[in-house]
């Protein structure tokens, strides 16, 4: 379970400088792993703009992949981010200056997305659907937005896929299990698919990829984080929680260490009329 992966599911509390400028440091963080690099680069490569052609981003956090977009469709096109969050919306737009980019941003959500029926050409949502409630209405916007034949790439993380290893497979099963708890919609990445189809999509293709924290880190922050909170839920003992960090503590030195967590993305299109 990589702790970037989960960052993004807590925020701070208040939103000091400091606070802004974490929130900050956390997207870019997550978008300089390689795993998430490589689904974003499949993710562009599938939706294949070309100039002219509109594009948004749904949940488009500092707005690297926007910045893509206006590259890829030039100055006849439109390229827009969609972000709910202020301090990560006004950071998008100061960079969109700073690089000169044609690429907007405005303030908005998943659920009601800002836009007419029948805007977009593309669009791409990553690691939106694990914290929404009703993440079927969500697929039902994306559907509403794009033109027919347009295309779109979701991708999510599924907490059902994690692994932590080493350690006693009951007390890793009782942490998973507490993150699972922990997790708005937790099995996102494998529902995409039909939630696409449901909403009247057509799905093309699925693309997975484990994202694997690096063994130096040991046992990480967000799984002695998630250990306490198992504790605290009585599903471990004190114990077990030090007994797990030290087996993890002591992969790492060895080389035997294996955290990670799959997301899937799902390429779909919306059929001609």
């Amino acid at each position: 379970m990589p702790d970037t992966m989960a960052i993004s599911t807590s925020k701070p509390d208040r939103f000091d400088r400091d606070g802004q400028d974490q929130l900050i440091d956390v997207q870019d963080l997550q978008a300089a792993l390689p795993g998430i690099r490589r689904l974003r680069n499949w993710a562009q490569d599938a939706l294949a703009l070309q100039p002219g052609e509109s594009a948004v981003d749904i949940g488009s956090g500092t707005g690297s992949e926007v910045f893509a977009f206006a590259d890829r469709v030039g100055p006849t096109g439109t390229a827009l981010g969609v972000e709910p969050d202020p301090q990560l919306l006004n950071a998008a737009e100061r960079r969109a200056k700073q690089y000169e980019s044609t690429a907007k941003f405005v303030s908005g959500d998943a659920y009601g997305l800002p836009f007419g029926s029948e805007t977009f050409d593309a669009a791409l949502c990553e690691r939106v659907f694990q914290h929404l409630t009703a993440p079927a209405r969500a697929a039902g916007e994306i559907a509403r937005v794009l033109k027919p034949g347009g295309r779109v790439v979701v991708m999510d993380s599924d907490w059902g896929t994690a692994i932590v290893h080493p350690g006693d497979r009951g007390v890793v099963r009782q942490v998973i299990e507490t993150m699972v708890a922990g997790t708005t919609n937790p099995f996102a990445g494998r529902q995409l698919a039909g939630q696409l189809t449901a909403a009247g999509l057509v799905v093309d293709d699925i693309g997975s990829h484990a994202l694997i924290q690096e063994s130096g880190i040991g046992a990480g922050a967000l799984v002695a984080r998630v250990a306490d909170m198992a504790v605290a839920r009585g599903a471990i003992t004190e114990p077990q929680r030090d007994q797990l960090i030290a087996d993890l503590e002591a992969g790492a030195a060895s080389g035997d260490i294996h955290l990670s967590v799959t997301i899937f993305a799902v390429l779909a299109h919306k059929p001609s009329a």
